[in-house]
């Protein structure tokens, strides 16, 4: 199975496949707005302004599995990160991300790159980076700083 293959669905239950992203590398990352790594919105929305000319998206999907900093519905989420971190990126349905109900894209991204010690979701904002191809290249912790990960874009797209 391709990540192309996988469906995803937009905060207002509009259901898409990631194939519409072919071509462009991607940066994945589970969110929650009441998370102490929050701070990371703004940073990912840098990446975003600074690479979207050379096709880099950020997708972000946020989860409430990692001590309830994401309490609300889908659109609640969504309009938070736009209004109180200025997101434009595209924001997604709230998800699992581990657990036997983990969304298969995030079951492709595991099995893709495992973690340190297993291939479990840690915490909020584990970001994974996925080229051009759709093969997914590097696997980057909570606390690992985006510029860590525009490194990695840097050399994709140039």
């Amino acid at each position: 199975m391709s990540i192309y293959d996988i469906e995803v669905e937009n905060p207002s239950g509009e259901r898409y496949l990631l194939d519409e992203y072919k071509g462009k590398v991607l940066v994945i990352v589970n969110t929650a707005t009441k998370c102490g790594l929050r701070g990371q919105f703004d940073d990912l929305e840098k990446l975003y302004q600074k690479h979207k000319e050379q096709d880099v998206v950020v997708l972000g999907f946020p989860s409430n599995q990692f001590a309830n900093q994401e309490p609300g519905s889908s659109e609640e989420a969504a309009e938070t990160c736009r209004l109180d971190f200025g997101v434009t990126f595209p924001m997604h349905a709230k998800i699992k991300v581990n657990g036997k109900d983990a969304h298969p894209l995030f079951q492709h991204l595991k099995d893709a790159q495992k973690g340190f010690l297993s291939k479990e979701i840690k915490w909020n904002f584990t970001k994974f980076v996925v080229d051009q191809n759709g093969e997914v290249v590097e696997r980057f912790g909570p606390k690992d700083s985006v510029d860590e990960v525009e490194k990695k874009v840097s050399e994709l797209v140039s």
